[in-house]
């Protein structure tokens, strides 16, 4: 079967940094023993159970903050490259543990200018996935009540500042243009004098750009990445909504059904942006040795 090897895919550099930074801590003899992930490093399986030969530990579960409670004293703590709220870090201050931040560089721009606009006044509107540790992290910087969550046109009616408010609306890195584009308008609607900081990553953008170009070219679309990851989920949905094509999300080439390639001559495969390349090669392997079956 033919396969179209979609580019740009796979590792961005914010993850590339934050694995680096978790093997080097661990390889250095003088950080204290034991060390923790407060959360996946990035959302991918693979990456967790590859950081275990290192000796580091992931704690995982919805609260970054009640994770720290599994923390021994005395022990190392990286946080993931989601960022990490400043309460999380003060508490890990305060217990006296070593912390490295693996925060990538583009949601720490995100905190700044949350930082900065609750510093002018605003409140703000973070659109954003339900329980991902992303949002929790960036809003974690404004003052309670102050931030609200929406992550879907529905919850626009939802949101409880009054229209004569600052109101600054911001996004979640890993989201896709298409996502946020109505909600977006259904803000301004309501907020017409709000400002909009659209903050989804390069890296997203590009990716999601490309899969939705090679929709043109294929029959459907292998997307190789780990079911919490959601710029990897973003991927099958802008495919399938916006390049009007199948999509399929795997973890692994063991995920792949035979089936699911009926009446299908080429493919198009592309890996969320926590997917490492190794996994993402093994997938094409397997679907290139599929035989190619059309019906008559």
């Amino acid at each position: 079967m033919d396969v179209l090897k979609i580019h740009p895919r796979g590792y961005c550099y914010g993850v590339v940094d934050a694995i680096t930074m978790a093997k080097r801590v661990a390889q250095d003899p003088h950080v204290p023993r034991p060390i923790y992930i407060l959360g996946q490093i990035v959302h991918n399986q693979h990456t967790v159970l590859e950081l275990e030969h290192y000796g580091i530990t992931t704690l995982d579960g919805a609260s970054r903050l009640d994770l720290l409670d599994q923390v021994p004293d005395g022990a190392t703590v990286i946080f993931t490259a989601h960022g990490i709220s400043p309460s999380v870090k003060a508490k890990a201050r305060e217990r006296g543990l070593t912390c490295f931040d693996a925060t990538c560089p583009d949601v720490t721009k995100t905190h700044t200018l949350i930082q900065e606009r609750i510093r002018e006044g605003y409140a703000i509107v973070y659109i954003g996935t339900r329980d991902h540790p992303e949002p929790e992290g960036a809003m974690g910087e404004a003052p309670a009540g102050r931030a609200f969550l929406v992550t879907r046109l529905d919850d626009v009616a939802q949101v409880p500042f009054t229209p004569e408010e600052k109101i600054a609306i911001v996004t979640q890195t890993t989201l896709s243009q298409w996502d946020t584009a109505s909600i977006i308008q259904g803000l301004l609607e309501r907020y017409p004098q709000a400002e909009v900081h659209n903050e989804i990553c390069m890296a997203t953008q590009l990716r999601q750009e490309a899969a939705v170009k090679s929709a043109d070219e294929v029959d459907m679309v292998v997307v190789v990445g780990d079911r919490r990851s959601n710029n990897s989920n973003r991927l099958v949905e802008v495919v399938e909504k916006i390049g009007h094509k199948p999509s399929v999300r795997v973890e692994s080439a063991h995920d792949l059904k035979p089936e699911w390639f009926e009446g299908v001559a080429t493919v198009g495969v592309t890996a969320g942006s926590s997917t490492p390349s190794r996994i993402t090669r093994d997938v094409i392997k397997a679907i290139e040795s599929f035989p190619v079956k059309i019906p008559e």
